[in-house]
Formats: C-alpha cells, structure tokens, sequence
C-alpha cells in the first residue's frame, strides 16, 4: 500500500496539536526542517520535534535540509524523529556514511534525499544501506510549490535499481503532490508521498489521504 506523510510545514502551527490529529489516517508524520543556509527558510527544530513526539504515536519523519546535517542526525534520532533523511548534496561521503550507521545504531531508520539538480544516480553508492530514497519534485525550502514533471524518470530510475538489487528502500517524494501528480508518482514506482498544502487545504484530510492511496 502507499504511504503518505502530511508535511505539518503546512499546517496551523497556532493548533499544531488539532492539525495533526485531523491527518492521523496517514501513515507518517514529515517533520520539514530548515536552516536558512542550505535551503533560503528557516522552518522548526529539535523542541518542536519533542513537542510533537508527545502529541502524537504516528511514524516521524524528520527531512533535514540543513548544512553539515551529520551533526545532527543523532540528535533528531534522539529526539524522537523514527526516520531520519538528510541530503547527500549537503555532507562528505565519510560523514555521510558515519550518520548512516550512527542512525542505524541509535536503532532508527536513515534516508538519503537528492534536489532537482542531482542524478538519482547519486544515490546509488549508499542504496544498500539507507532505508529510504528521497526525491524531490521542489526545490526544497518552501511549501506550495509547481511539481517539476521531469523528476518522474529519476524516480523510475530508482525503483529500478531497488528492486534489481532486492532491496527494502522506500522511494519517497516530496513536493507538490495531489491527486493528479500522485498518481503520476505512484506509477513512477514511488512508495511514500509527502502531501503539504494540497492536503492542509481539503476540509476533510482522512478523505483525502484514502484517496491519495488509490493506485488506479
């Protein structure tokens, strides 16, 4: 079945708590966090997260768009975060690698996630090793945005390579998901669809979320 993650960037943050029980039917919790360096916002952190872990059993998904993110990615994990992904444009392959394992370790899941401008040839070097593939179909930073129609091969390249390897990564996609590009994506070969604005939008969300699950 696919999974879908509402992006709480896109919620009410003056009743966070209402905001995330009326999306609750979806499988994870996307935790957007931002830095204003390696992405042109500043979103939430490590407080909220922890304020969030108490409202909420679902399944967080922290995206780190952050500089440096292997600094961090221990703490997020610590903080309650049950997947952690951060961006491969963003660290060295050693630290990369490092924070990986040290998620791992900590006994979360890791994810790597690519910008438009990368190949999803990128990832294939740590495949193997992550839990979750993340593409963006934005440039990450901001909400609300134009879904760029020319991600969908990297996606396919993806469940490509996954599924010749046997492997259990999800393939995640983030930005400007609705009904219309859901599907879209979906065919593509994706497993996780993060829904912001669309979603927030719809005056009835647990509706809404079934039908973004609907393969056909």
């Amino acid at each position: 079945m696919i999974k879908i993650a509402p992006s709480i960037l896109a919620a009410d943050f003056t009743k966070l708590g209402e905001e995330i029980g009326s999306v609750n039917s979806a499988d994870y919790l996307h935790f957007d966090v931002m830095d204003g360096v390696f992405v042109p916002n500043i979103s939430v952190g490590l407080p909220v997260l922890e304020s969030v872990c108490n409202i909420t059993n679902m399944t967080l998904d922290a995206h780190l768009m952050i500089t440096s993110p292997a600094r961090f990615t221990a703490r997020f994990a610590g903080a309650g975060a049950d997947i952690v992904v951060f961006h491969i444009e963003a660290e060295t392959e050693e630290n990369t690698r490092n924070a990986i394992d040290e998620i791992h370790r900590l006994g979360k899941k890791a994810g790597l996630s690519v910008k438009p401008g990368t190949p999803a040839e990128a990832l294939f070097p740590y495949i193997d090793e992550i839990d979750v593939a993340l593409v963006m179909t934005v440039e990450p930073g901001f909400g609300g945005q134009k879904f760029i129609e020319e991600m969908l091969p990297k996606i396919s390249v993806l469940r490509r390579s996954i599924d010749s390897r046997g492997l259990e990564c999800e393939i995640e996609v983030d930005g400007g998901i609705n009904l219309e590009t859901a599907k879209k994506c979906i065919e593509a070969g994706a497993d996780v669809l993060v829904a912001g604005s669309d979603l927030f939008r719809s005056s009835d969300r647990a509706a809404h979320i079934a039908e973004l699950r609907i393969e056909n």
